[in-house]
Parts: C-alpha cells; structure tokens; sequence
C-alpha cells in the first residue's frame, strides 16, 4: 500500500505542475529476521554477564541492516547492547542518550569491557564441545 501511494503522489504532483513522473522503488535490503534458538544463547549468554532483569526483547525496527543478508543464509541474531543512559556524553552534545548515525553520538568506552566479554562468553558458549 505503501508503494502504491508512493507512486500516486508522484504522479498527481507532477500532474498538478503540467509535468509526468517515473516512481521507481529499489529494494536493497531485506529485513532482518532473527532466529529464535540463536536468540535464545545470546539471551542466556548477556543475562549471565549482566543478569536476567537487565536483557530486554528487542522492539521491531525499521532500520536496514546489512547484516540481514547474513542472517537468509546462517541461522543468527542480531542485537543491540547499548549505549548508557548518556551520562558519558559531553555538555554540547545534549542530555540522555543518543543513537547511532546521529551528529550528537558519543560512544561510550566504559560499554568495551561489556562488549568483549560478551563476545568471547558468546564464542565459548557456541563453541563448547556438545
């Protein structure tokens, strides 16, 4: 419906200034869909590092996300580990936390050891032998 509409405003605005126009859409990524047993160990892995109470389920997206490719061809998950609240960021750049791609992004270093360590408890949870 989406598209449809898409190209109905293109063509009844160019209609409206004497003009004709071509609605062409691209599809360039697929959604990233994860799979539900590799959701389940990244799930057990980051509650064991940071507890139950603190690993949420993911809200849908409309983001693309190049690692979607990946995921039609090998079972995955895609995850997000955080950024913090924003209490790292510097004054000019606002208060609160802020998103990737954004102008006012301030990563934040004290996140790393976070991240390493569920990364390599990841790899030795997936790599045990069975």
């Amino acid at each position: 419906m989406i598209e449809a509409r898409m190209a109905e405003i293109v063509r009844h605005t160019c209609l409206a200034h004497g003009m004709e126009g071509v609605f062409e859409l691209t599809r360039s990524y697929p959604p990233t869909v994860n799979h539900a047993e590799q959701v389940a160990v990244s799930r057990q892995v980051m509650a064991a590092i940071v507890g139950e109470e603190l690993v949420f389920a993911q809200q849908p997206t409309m983001g693309a996300e190049d690692f979607a490719f990946m995921l039609q061809r090998v079972p995955g998950s895609y995850c997000f580990i955080g950024n913090g609240a924003g209490g790292h960021r510097l004054a000019d750049h606002g208060a609160g936390p802020c998103t990737l791609h954004n102008a006012s992004y301030d990563f934040n270093d004290a996140i790393l050891p976070l991240g390493a360590s569920y990364w390599v408890r990841l790899a030795e949870t997936c790599l045990a032998p069975a």
